[in-house]
């Protein structure tokens, strides 16, 4: 099969510029659609936003905060992940109840290992980061993880890895799936419904 290597814009993003450019700009500013994949997901740490008391008392939110505000304007919320939620990141959602009713739509496929991130159709990340504060550069420069990611607008790349994210989200890779058997809950059946 040969690799049909295309010209792209793209900006390279390492480290803490996950945090800087992926979390607090293109998500927070989000308009239309957050979709996010990720193999892990944690509780990750947000600094509150400037001018706020909890920023004088250098107090952090949770990302679900973020979510909350997006869910408020109408912002379509998907979570795709592989591995089992945190402890922390599931007890924070137990306190964002209009997330979890209406707001956030969570779906679990072990086989999920890509980090993706596609903002309102118009915004794609792609790289090596998960859903945590080590992943997208929240934590401490000594103590986050080394990754780095790419952010391009590029139609087809857009295109491509949406497509390739609602095939696994609406259950359409669950048929032939080989790992179909060890899957707690697969997506091409109602909730609550045996293999």
């Amino acid at each position: 099969m040969a690799i049909d290597f295309c010209r792209i814009e793209a900006a390279l993003v390492r480290d803490r510029d996950h945090y800087v450019h992926v979390v607090m700009e293109a998500i927070a500013e989000a308009r239309v659609s957050v979709w996010i994949a990720s193999a892990n997901v944690k509780d990750l740490q947000l600094e509150a936003p400037r001018g706020t008391r909890a920023r004088a008392r250098d107090r952090y939110l949770s990302i679900l905060d973020q979510f909350e505000t997006l869910q408020q304007r109408g912002v379509e919320l998907r979570l795709l992940h592989g591995g089992p939620l945190s402890r922390p990141f599931l007890q924070e959602l137990r306190r964002h109840r209009s997330l979890q009713r209406h707001g956030l739509a969570i779906r679990h496929c072990p086989r999920v290992h890509f980090k993706v991130i596609a903002v309102d159709g118009g915004l794609l990340y792609l790289g090596s980061a998960n859903l945590t504060g080590a992943g997208l550069g929240a934590k401490h420069q000594g103590r986050r993880n080394f990754e780095a990611g790419i952010l391009t607008r590029d139609e087809r790349w857009l295109d491509e890895m949406q497509a390739a994210y609602e095939a696994v989200w609406s259950g359409r890779e669950c048929a032939a799936c080989k790992m179909r058997h060890l899957c707690p809950a697969p997506l091409d059946r109602p909730p609550g419904a045996s293999r």
